[in-house]
């Protein structure tokens, strides 16, 4: 899917324009998006902006799944997010595809079976920074350079890397 099909779904939502209609200096933080490619679960795809109100200090995520709704978001730590532009075009299957090539070019075993994206501001550019869960408890960490439209990090994890597993020390 197309990421303006789903900025065009956020903006005509009534309970977003009235959000903006009642706070003109809030802007869009980042957004939150999931692509569930098992079968049985598809239905659990999810897309999410992330929008700052500098003049509450709150934070209110949309959600796109059923209409667009509202959901105020707890923040955490004193740092105000950054500003993230919205004047972008990217397709999230393109994407797929530029992490499936990658795969095959760094023998990577698995099939993708759920993408997670975070549209961020780091560093001074934006980037989806991607969690990808392969079949066999694997995982790919990607970050995708948005205005150059090309994957800049992309490493290869396990199930058992995240957990850190540790045995018990003897005496």
């Amino acid at each position: 899917m197309n990421f303006q099909f789903y900025l065009e779904k956020l903006m005509a939502g009534e309970e977003f324009v009235e959000f903006m209609r009642n706070n003109k200096d809030a802007f869009c933080s980042g957004g939150f998006f999931v692509i569930d490619r098992e079968k049985s679960k598809a239905s659990e795809s999810k897309q999410h902006f992330d929008y700052f109100v500098p003049s509450e200090k709150k934070m209110y995520s949309f959600a796109l799944e059923n209409g667009v709704k509202k959901i105020p978001v707890e923040m955490f730590g004193d740092s105000e997010p950054k500003k993230i532009a919205l004047n972008c075009d990217f397709d999230f299957a393109t994407i797929e595809k530029m992490i499936e090539e990658k795969m095959i070019a760094e023998e990577t075993k698995g099939k993708i079976a759920k993408l997670l994206f975070s549209m961020q501001h780091l560093d001074g550019k934006d980037y989806l920074v991607g969690t990808i869960f392969l079949s066999m408890l694997g995982m790919l960490k990607v970050h995708y350079d948005i205005v150059e439209k090309k994957l800049v990090l992309f490493e290869k994890k396990s199930f058992m890397d995240m957990l850190k597993i540790t045995g018990k020390k003897k005496k």
